[in-house]
């Protein structure tokens, strides 16, 4: 039963805040139009960058979910935020030019998660070569101890990943409550719609916590294999 308890509480802490984010998200995308004197989130969102002179990040439509493209310096939204005029598409927008933010401003942990999150991405991709060749060396070689190595070095590599998540997070709340409130609260939103948008930029927040905890479960699966 405790087993059963436990198994039951970590796929709450797993689905639960993703659940919750597309509640929140879905309850304030309604009505569409409540800031369409003011613009949609794409118009809100190249207003913001203009202000601060960053003429050079481009506002685009994008189907792959809300994020800024460091790479090709892109505030991307999904279609009813970008085109959309809700509460919802006014505070997505806003956090995504916070993140363009820290980047023009050379925030160093917005740095420091890009070169991971590359670094991570090929070490994930080393990881699994290295796991296969394990058994297959040790194999080969006899030497039980080669193997071992390899699965040192492969749980090191999916390590990366979980600090790439723990480091998203704080630069996921700057963006949200260091930079997107703030302009926000600066005449952009109806005073009442201030703690609703603070909601929506909490919510999102929460999708970075399910990350990370995925993540550890995977460290976690690779240390099991390792010690056998």
């Amino acid at each position: 039963m405790i087993w059963v308890i436990g198994l039951l509480a970590l796929l709450a802490l797993l689905i639960g805040p993703g659940v919750w984010v597309r509640h929140v998200l879905r309850k304030y995308s309604s009505p569409p139009d409540r800031y369409q004197t003011s613009g949609t989130g794409a118009e809100l969102a190249r207003h913001l960058l203009d202000r601060f002179q960053l003429h050079d990040v481009k506002v685009e439509s994008t189907p792959q979910g809300d994020h800024y493209d460091p790479v090709t310096r892109a505030v991307r939204l999904h279609a009813p935020h970008h085109n959309g005029a809700s509460l919802t598409a006014i505070t997505v927008a806003a956090h995504e030019v916070g993140h363009a933010l820290q980047h023009a401003r050379g925030e160093r942990l917005f740095h420091t998660r890009q070169r991971l999150a590359q670094l991570a991405l090929s070490a994930q991709r080393a990881a699994g070569l290295l796991l296969i060749a394990a058994p297959v060396i040790a194999a080969v070689t006899r030497v039980p101890q080669a193997g071992l190595m390899l699965l040192v070095l492969a749980v090191s590599s999916a390590s990366l990943g979980t600090l790439v998540h723990l480091v998203t997070m704080p630069v996921e709340f700057d963006a949200s409550f260091g930079k997107a409130l703030p302009l926000l609260a600066d005449g952009y939103l109806q005073p009442e719609d201030l703690p609703h948008a603070r909601r929506i930029l909490r919510a999102a927040a929460l999708t970075y916590v399910a990350g990370s905890l995925s993540s550890l479960l995977n460290l976690a699966r690779w240390l099991a294999v390792l010690r056998r």
